[in-house]
């Protein structure tokens, strides 16, 4: 067997290679019996690789998005208070004693 690349050193797509090269010797009995054994440690330490890979590279994925929706939420943000302005602008004022029509008793 050559040397190997230390497994943590391999790119992902690398490490799914070599483990789909073992899987392919080990379907069409390539591999000798002496050899299993370590093919199979081999295959055990990339797919670990490759998980922590997949799972390092999820968790940057959702940051990204989180950081998309609090930056879109942060623009908006300040559209939302100049609208609740411009309607607050369109009430007109009046003091908090006056009654308004809807608010006076009908006499009939």
């Amino acid at each position: 067997m050559a040397k190997q690349k230390k497994a943590a050193n391999m790119g992902f797509s690398e490490a799914v290679t070599e483990v789909e090269d073992i899987l392919r010797r080990l379907e069409s009995d390539e591999i000798d019996i002496d050899e299993l054994t370590a093919e199979v440690r081999r295959s055990v330490e990339l797919i670990a690789v490759c998980r922590a890979k997949l799972d390092r590279a999820e968790v940057e994925v959702r940051d990204f998005v989180a950081g998309l929706r609090d930056d879109q939420a942060a623009a908006e943000a300040p559209a939302a208070a100049e609208a609740a302005d411009a309607a607050a602008a369109d009430t007109p004022d009046r003091p908090a004693d006056v009654e308004t029509d809807d608010e006076k008793e009908l006499p009939f």
